[in-house]
């Protein structure tokens, strides 16, 4: 049956509700996910509201790209005042909200009649004991297996791969209200930066304990051992970012790894172009956006295929390699270090299939699912155009 027109949404007024923006220094891929999806309903005519969390690196109310951002609150906080905004009509009239469900869902559906899409990235089984162990990650978990389903039972949810459907799908969402839209890629900007004349791996993430960035730093002790010269970038800040350090002094490896922190867009692709391979040690990934933007440069990933989304974002011994252990992890990126051929033949692939998911592309199959659920409608199509 064909679909709603995305035409359809000129002068509509859509809400995201997400715990972050990506000018917020523990932003990443769920953030820019979101942000792009937003500019795209704005190029369709329609009014987009972004609601997070406020810190000191943006103001509290501001435009940028025709997209209206309101920052109240923390990261907890933020629910609060999300229901009272939206209950107190503080957005003005507001004709569908995304609910991004990070863990948590912000509860949308008791604060408003509009319809709500509910937007997951990933499920968070495995990361809810190692975050929050105890009795708070026991409630956390069972919000999200067993309250979050039925909260928003007719609901339409977009999840960002088939791994994050199935899992949504296990969670008891039926399938016919999942759609699907991945991620997409921006093509590289022109630098003039050469691959690095010795080894230079790195790892870009939020530094937090289901990331894993240690197993990162065990590979590149091992790597060391056939070559002493490489090193490792850690991109990114977060709350576990001592412990890593610790980490590394414990391994002796102080020379051999940075912390970057939070860099720019242009740091960031300077330091993936010049990087032989970037490693993604994560527990969970919805997807992950740094795999793509490390392939339009040519650089191979490696990563675990238990995280989930890894298994659509890279094309298992085309593009990159998916491995089951830490040990596996450590192994194979010592392995690639050494072997040139391969890495190039890898990195090709992945520069290759870096081409294939477009953000334009994205966002027009966003539009036609918030269309469809401004209709009524639900849809469980994959990268749906209309049909």
């Amino acid at each position: 049956m064909q679909g709603a027109d995305p035409a359809s949404l000129a002068g509509r007024h859509v809400v995201f509700f997400n715990w972050r923006d990506t000018q917020n220094p523990e932003g990443g891929g769920s953030e820019r996910y979101v942000e792009a999806m937003a500019r795209g309903l704005v190029e369709h005519g329609a009014r987009a509201t972004i609601f997070c969390a406020a810190h000191d690196h943006a103001p509290a109310d501001e435009v940028v790209d025709g997209v209206r951002y309101v920052r109240r609150g923390d990261h907890l906080a933020i629910y609060v005042l999300g229901a009272l905004h939206l209950l107190l009509r503080r957005f003005g009239t507001v004709d569908l909200v995304v609910d991004v469900q990070n863990g948590l869902p912000f509860f949308t559906r008791f604060a408003t009649r509009a319809p709500v899409v509910v937007l997951v990235h990933h499920v968070h089984r495995e990361q809810w004991p190692v975050v929050f162990p105890g009795l708070l990650g026991r409630v956390g978990w069972w919000i999200e297996r067993v309250a979050a389903p039925r909260i928003y039972r007719r609901s339409q949810y977009v999840a960002v791969s088939r791994a994050t459907r199935a899992e949504l799908i296990a969670l008891g969402v039926e399938r016919e209200r999942i759609a699907v839209v991945h991620n997409g890629t921006a093509p590289a900007p022109a630098l003039d930066v050469r691959r690095s004349p010795t080894p230079v791996l790195c790892v870009l993430g939020r530094l937090v304990p289901h990331k894993q960035v240690e197993h990162a730093i065990d590979a590149i002790a091992a790597v060391r051992e056939d070559h002493p010269e490489a090193r490792l970038v850690v991109v990114g800040n977060g709350w576990w970012e001592q412990e890593l350090r610790d980490h590394v002094e414990a391994r002796g490896l102080g020379e051999a790894v940075t912390f970057t922190g939070h860099v720019s867009e242009h740091e960031k692709h300077t330091i993936l172009a010049a990087s032989w391979l970037m490693l993604l040690p994560s527990l969970k990934e919805g997807w992950g956006i740094v795999i793509g933007e490390a392939g339009s440069h040519g650089v191979p990933t490696v990563a675990y295929a238990s995280a989930g989304g890894t298994r659509e974002s890279i094309a298992d011994g085309t593009s990159g390699l998916l491995v089951d252990s830490r040990e596996d992890l450590i192994a194979t990126a010592r392995r690639l270090v050494g072997d040139d051929a391969e890495r190039r033949r890898l990195g090709k692939g992945a520069r290759e299939l870096s081409h294939t998911f477009s953000w334009a592309h994205s966002q027009e199959s966003f539009a036609h699912v918030l269309a469809d659920a401004i209709a009524g409608r639900h849809t469980s199509v994959v990268d749906p155009e209309g049909s």
